[in-house]
């Protein structure tokens, strides 16, 4: 099963009337944040991620006719990228495209970046939008099904927008232990946003360990970033797609063992694929991370938080196997 990709431009509409409206006051208006590729703006079209023979890049607005380059030896992250040290470089709108200048030369016209690598070599890239394999995975026989779109009724207070996507800001009703998750997830686009800011949301396994929700599209690959435990864990590499595109996550985890007398003898365990790539390999967690709604670990099962953190983050498609 398929989900589409583009969306109704209802929502974002309803967003940019409502900045428009707002009356004059010295505080300063909300950063521009757009939920539909197709109010997205020309910037929009321009960002994202270019592949060729050997090599990647992502371009990245930020907002005002500015954008980053960054450069992949190898290809793009999970699909060839040789893990060498990135190459950076900012460029501003020309026309319909985009000139880079500075140790790369690049120019990015009708879907094709074309330039020089810092060593003098000459590249021409395409545009491509990648999914993840695991993108509208069917739950298998005798999965917990949290959310299909039809309601949010396995939701405390879960609320559902015009596209029957569940907005990020919610608790399960359900406890599990160890488990096998999958959800998919999509990203606001913000230009004008930076770090926290540029849609921040979280997964909270038993509302206790947070996995970092994050527009990280390009950036360093941190533990606060997409991907990363928070304060625990960078993951293993960045594999954020740009924004308005679904993402998934599949997650392997096994609860903290304790004894009789409540003493934990041994730490969880959690795997993440994001996007279909390992980026967290049996990660032991040592303890409850910042944010959740538990703060400490014990014996009982826990819900699954999706972190409500100030952005229009959604979810669909997520189900659980639990193991007995």
């Amino acid at each position: 099963m398929r989900f589409p990709l583009l969306f109704g431009a209802c929502c974002a509409s309803l967003l940019t009337a409502q900045a428009a409206d707002a009356p004059k006051s010295a505080t300063p208006p909300a950063e521009p944040t757009y939920l539909t590729p197709e109010t997205a703006g020309p910037d929009f079209l321009l960002q994202g991620e270019y592949g060729g023979d050997k090599l990647g890049a992502d371009v990245i607005a930020l907002g005002k006719d500015t954008f980053r380059l960054v450069l992949h030896k190898g290809g793009l992250p999970g699909a060839g990228w040789d893990g060498s040290a990135k190459t950076e470089v900012e460029g501003k709108r020309n026309g319909e495209g985009v000139s880079f200048a500075g140790a790369i030369k690049a120019e990015l016209k009708d879907g094709t970046l074309s330039g020089q690598t810092a060593d003098g070599e000459g590249f021409v890239l395409k545009r491509v939008v990648r999914h993840s394999p695991t993108e509208g995975a069917q739950p298998p026989i005798g999965a917990v099904i949290l959310f299909d779109g039809s309601n949010a009724d396995a939701w405390k207070g879960g609320h559902l927008d015009e596209r029957k996507l569940l907005a990020a800001g919610t608790v399960s009703k359900q406890a599990f232990q160890d488990f096998t998750l999958h959800l998919e997830f999509l990203l606001p686009f913000k230009p004008l946003g930076r770090g926290q800011g540029r849609a921040n949301s979280g997964v909270y396994v038993q509302n206790r360990y947070e996995v970092q929700v994050l527009d990280s599209f390009g950036l360093a690959g941190l533990d606060n970033e997409c991907g990363g435990v928070y304060k625990n864990s960078a993951p293993k590499v960045n594999l954020c797609f740009p924004p308005l595109q679904w993402q998934t996550y599949d997650m392997e985890f096994t609860a903290a063992k304790f004894d009789a007398a409540g003493k934990k003898t041994a730490n969880a365990i959690l795997t993440v694929k994001h996007n279909g790539v390992v980026v967290q390999d049996r990660l032991e967690l040592k303890g409850a991370t910042p944010g959740g709604g538990f703060k400490t670990e014990v014996p009982a099962p826990g819900p699954f938080q999706l972190q409500g953190h100030g952005n229009p983050v959604f979810y669909r498609n997520i189900w659980v196997v639990e193991r007995k």
